[in-house]
């Protein structure tokens, strides 16, 4: 009831983006039932198996697409009072995984629906019973395949987002500097600022000397005994040009280096991602696979779908190891991009574009990869225009490409969204301090324009090379 309540109290935005996860459920549902009804009209369960195994990639882009979308959901985030209630971050995770197995849900009724439609079973509407031959129209539809196939895409996108969004603690160390383990909701890492001991010093103003109004302000304190207090040299901080006299409060709250002035410093960037080696590797590996299957005329020939191009089984495992190492390789790609953006004495857009980029290196570096890698593999397995005895794309496959694609760009722009309001904060500081607007925008378009520019063609060489094999 919860959930359905923070569905139906979301903003425009957040409906459309939950329907869109509806949508890209009900074509893999679609095409998950077009599957089994291929298999019931033919007797070929190699072949049935094989369009079972292409409805893999449209399975995993929309679940990624749906964990996306959750991860942005302002209704299921935690805020203050909450937890008074009883929802803490688990039960908040536990209302994400249901809103996005509603989501889920709605869109394979709708699936099942259009693949009823289609076989003739519903009639009354436009189209009804076009498919009724390759749907296996004359057999009766099994209703345990049916309710496996439709309830994948539900269940594996409520666990992935449940196991996404689970409550994190910070272990024992941050326990034990600060009495309470911090339990964040699916943070992608962990602060690096913790609250030190004696920070209360701050809320403590009213303790200074000089604020009470007594009579010693100019000199140490006298106690009732009349013992003169001595200040403690360990609490007190040393006095010098940079580093005004403070209160003792404010030094055990912001204890600073034994080599540094005092002063407060920002805070140092984050460390550049560490998958750059693997990914470079992987993809070298893919496209050591690719080439060397394409020069062997032995091996397993793998049929592509529909009208795709067939190719020995090593040019698909070489993809395969192509679009992983580009998914490892592209946050630390994306950090490089920024670390570029900020040489050869940098102004302020520059310098503001390039920590930013750095900054969000991880969250939007890896769905980028993936984009990238859909595309390659899109440009791949397009048929070539020489060859005329090539057909052209089926309606199943082109719904399975569109389907990928559009997933994988759809959660490129959700990570986007969920980088601006990550940096809320910071763009309303720099408001304040009379940024202009036009500067933040052209920040972004040039940090759109760099990623374009560096992942533009690093796409189409890793695409020109995939598809060597397949030319020959």
């Amino acid at each position: 009831m919860l959930a359905l309540r923070l569905t139906h109290g979301a903003r425009p935005a957040v409906q459309l983006r939950r329907l869109l996860v509806a949508a890209a459920s009900a074509g893999t549902g679609f095409l998950l039932l077009c599957a089994l009804g291929y298999a019931m009209s033919h007797d070929s369960p190699a072949a049935s198996l094989l369009r079972l195994a292409w409805c893999a990639p449209p399975l995993a882009a929309t679940v990624h697409f749906a964990v996306a979308v959750a991860r942005t959901d302002p209704g299921t985030r935690p805020r203050p009072g909450l937890a008074a209630i009883g929802l803490g971050p688990a039960r908040l995770m536990a209302v994400s995984a249901t809103t996005t197995a509603l989501s889920c849900t709605l869109g394979s009724t709708v699936a099942l629906l259009v693949f009823l439609h289609l076989r003739g079973d519903l009639t009354g509407m436009p189209f009804d019973g076009a498919a009724a031959e390759f749907l296996a129209a004359g057999s009766p539809l099994p209703v345990p395949a049916t309710l496996t196939l439709l309830t994948l895409v539900p269940a594996i996108a409520s666990l992935m987002v449940a196991l996404t969004l689970r409550p994190r603690e910070l272990g024992p160390t941050a326990a034990q500097g600060t009495g309470r383990a911090d339990v964040r909701f699916g943070a992608y890492g962990r602060p690096g600022a913790r609250e030190t001991f004696g920070a209360y010093g701050r809320f403590g103003a009213h303790l200074r000397r000089g604020e009470r109004g007594d009579a010693h302000t100019d000199g140490p304190r006298q106690p009732e005994g009349g013992t003169p207090q001595t200040a403690d040299p360990a609490r007190t901080p040393t006095p010098t040009t940079d580093n005004p006299p403070a209160d003792w409060t404010e030094a055990v709250a912001d204890p600073a280096p034994a080599t540094d002035s005092g002063r407060a410093r920002p805070l140092a960037p984050r460390k550049p991602p560490a998958g750059l080696p693997w990914g470079i590797a992987v993809l070298a590996g893919g496209l050591a696979v690719e080439a060397y299957a394409g020069r062997t005329t032995t091996g397993t020939a793998v049929a592509m779908a529909a009208a795709l191009p067939t190719g020995p089984a090593g040019v698909v495992v070489g993809w395969l190891l192509t679009a992983l190492g580009l998914a490892l390789a592209a946050p630390g790609l994306t950090h490089l991009c920024g670390r570029l953006l900020q040489s050869a004495r940098p102004g302020a857009l520059r310098l503001l574009a390039g920590r930013v980029l750095m900054e969000e290196a991880v969250r939007i570096g890896r769905p980028l990869g993936i984009v990238c890698a859909v595309t390659s593999a899109v440009y791949a397995l397009a048929p070539f225009p020489g060859n005329a005895a090539t057909p052209p794309f089926g309606a199943l496959t082109t719904l399975g490409v569109t389907l990928v694609t559009g997933c994988t760009v759809a959660t490129l722009l959700t990570a986007a969204v969920e980088a601006k309001h990550a940096r809320a904060d910071t763009t309303a500081a720099l408001l304040r301090l009379g940024a202009p607007t036009a500067m933040l925008r052209s920040a972004a378009a040039l940090r759109a324009g760099i990623l374009l520019a560096f992942f533009g063609p690093l796409t189409l060489i890793v695409a020109e090379l995939a598809a060597l094999p397949l030319a020959r």
